[in-house]
């Protein structure tokens, strides 16, 4: 857009006539009045330009974004859906049944469910190792994979993060597949029961997907 603004001079003097002098005068009012119109042009222009993509961007990302929050049930039974594949070194405070020696080598494959209940419905399976790091055997690093049967969401969630037998513990999401690709967000294992054979967590999940990724 190109705008072309006019300024008229005039050497009017004083032995100039009248009519003259009153042809000078509407002439300068003129060039006056283009200029403020250029200006005001130029000012909401640019208002457009800086303001109007950025809100519309903002919106378009806002209405693409998604996120999902639930939880589920996982529950653990020694030498049934879990096994300690290699003994680890005895360490100060390993004296009770929810501390493992450090390096303790530890495999899942345990059952999630809608409720704390056991017999309730089975909707995921976490499949996963864990390594004792710490010396008084209370904490580990873990990774894991949680594939879901959900009514809407089908596939697997991959987390890996450190995790407290006694606490609860945030593990950040590190991928997806089926319909978690591309997914972000954290998974919070809470242990709700800690005694006999068959332990419980509750499994929170906060997923979220980019703005960027298109959901059919």
């Amino acid at each position: 857009m190109a705008l072309t603004i006019y300024v008229y001079t005039c050497a009017c003097t004083n032995t100039v006539r009248g009519h003259h002098r009153a042809t000078c005068k509407l002439r300068s009012q003129m060039a006056l009045y283009q200029l403020n119109r250029a200006v005001t042009v130029l000012t909401l222009l640019t208002i457009f330009l800086t303001s109007s993509p950025p809100s519309a961007r903002a919106s378009a990302a806002s209405a693409a974004a998604k996120s999902l929050h639930f939880s589920l049930f996982q529950h653990e039974t020694i030498n049934k859906t879990a096994y300690i594949i290699v003994e680890g070194i005895p360490g100060t405070g390993v004296v009770s049944q929810t501390t493992t020696p450090f390096g303790t080598l530890y495999a899942y494959q345990d059952p999630m469910t809608v409720s704390a209940n056991r017999s309730s419905k089975v909707v995921g399976i976490v499949e996963g190792t864990s390594v004792s790091t710490s010396f008084d055997g209370l904490q580990s690093i873990s990774i894991a994979k949680i594939t879901l049967d959900l009514k809407r969401h089908k596939g697997s969630v991959s987390v890996v993060g450190g995790t407290h037998n006694t606490k609860p513990s945030e593990h950040p999401v590190v991928g997806g597949t089926g319909d978690f690709l591309f997914v972000q967000g954290t998974v919070t294992s809470s242990p709700i029961d800690l005694r006999g054979l068959t332990v419980t967590y509750r499994i929170k999940f906060d997923l979220y997907w980019p703005p960027y990724v298109i959901k059919s």
